[in-house]
C-alpha cells in the first residue's frame, strides 16, 4: 500500500459510508476509496504477511499473513470482493462465512479464509 492513511481521516470516511449507506444513499467515492485503503491498512497491520493477497477493486490491494512469499504473477492464495463487502467484513457487520457463502467473496487457495483476522476493529 502507498501513503499511510491517518487513523482520524480512515475513521471520519468510515463514518461517512455508514452514514450514506444507512440513508440509502450512495457514498461518495472519496470516502468509499479512502474507508477500503484503511480497513486494508488495519489488515496488514493485524496480519503482516505476504501469502494471501486481498484484492477490493478498484481501491486497493495488500498482501497479508505469514507465510511463502509471493513475488510474481497471481498469488497462490487470493481473495477478491466489492468495497461494500470489504467494509461489512472487516467491520464485523457481517461474518466472514456468509459473505463467503452467498458469493460476495471470491477466495482461491489455503490460506485464502480471512475469518480468523476479521474483523480488524476500527
Amino acid at each position: 500500500m502507498a501513503k499511510k492513511i491517518d487513523i482520524v481521516d480512515g475513521r471520519t470516511a468510515l463514518d461517512a459510508v455508514r452514514t450514506a449507506e444507512a440513508s440509502g444513499a450512495k457514498p461518495q467515492r472519496t470516502d468509499l476509496a479512502t474507508a477500503v485503503r484503511y480497513l486494508l491498512q488495519l489488515l496488514d497491520e493485524k496480519a503482516p504477511g505476504n501469502s494471501v493477497e486481498v484484492r477490493v477493486p478498484p481501491f486497493g490491494a495488500v498482501q497479508v499473513i505469514q507465510g511463502p512469499r509471493h513475488t510474481r504473477g497471481t498469488p497462490p492464495n487470493v481473495v477478491e470482493m466489492d468495497a461494500a463487502t470489504w467494509i461489512a467484513v472487516a467491520t464485523g457487520a457481517e461474518r466472514w462465512a456468509d459473505a463467503a457463502s452467498g458469493g460476495r467473496i471470491h477466495a482461491s487457495g489455503t490460506r485464502a479464509d480471512l475469518s480468523d483476522v476479521l474483523p480488524v476493529r476500527p
